[in-house]
């Protein structure tokens, strides 16, 4: 697969690769940047097998939790553009630190703790969990962001108190 592209399109419009911000279960996440410099985070949907997880469509997947997730009023990047030929997203850059790099730097603060359960009192009676993994999440101006688009129904053994709280504290 395509790890280390110095390019990618958008629906014919091409961005410079600055770096790969991260893989995950759906694809790669790369910083990009426009002809003005403007930043961006282009993913590219990737086909690898996951042994824990099952997808369908997963270019639709990302268009439809993004529009879940905008509906219920989780603070998420701003989606841009979708290239269904090429299976690629462009959304906003959140530039920031992540809650990973918090944790691991105990910089974390109580606010950031508050905002997580602001999202969950949105989250739970709208039926819908997120990836509470501490990389999915970046602060940036005091403001905890939701990165990913995954979403899944709800079911407690995966909701943040009883799967994602674990990896917000440091061990």
């Amino acid at each position: 697969m395509m790890c280390n592209p110095k390019t990618l399109s958008v629906n014919g419009k091409s961005y410079e690769v600055v770096r790969l911000l991260g893989k995950g279960k759906g694809g790669y996440s790369y910083l990009v940047t426009d002809e003005k410099g403007a930043q961006y985070v282009l993913k590219q949907i990737h086909h690898e097998p996951c042994d824990y997880y099952q997808f369908g469509d997963k270019l639709q997947s990302e268009l439809r939790d993004y529009r879940r997730l905008k509906d219920i009023g989780i603070p998420i990047p701003a989606l841009l553009e979708a290239d269904v030929e090429n299976e690629r997203i462009l959304k906003e850059y959140i530039d920031g630190p992540t809650i990973a790099q918090l944790v691991e730097e105990n910089r974390m603060k109580q606010s950031y703790y508050d905002q997580i359960q602001e999202m969950c009192h949105l989250l739970y009676p709208a039926n819908t969990n997120i990836d509470y993994y501490p990389t999915n999440f970046v602060v940036q101006e005091g403001t905890l962001y939701y990165i990913d688009f995954e979403c899944n129904d709800y079911m407690q053994q995966w909701d943040y108190e009883n799967w994602g709280r674990q990896y917000w504290y440091s061990h």
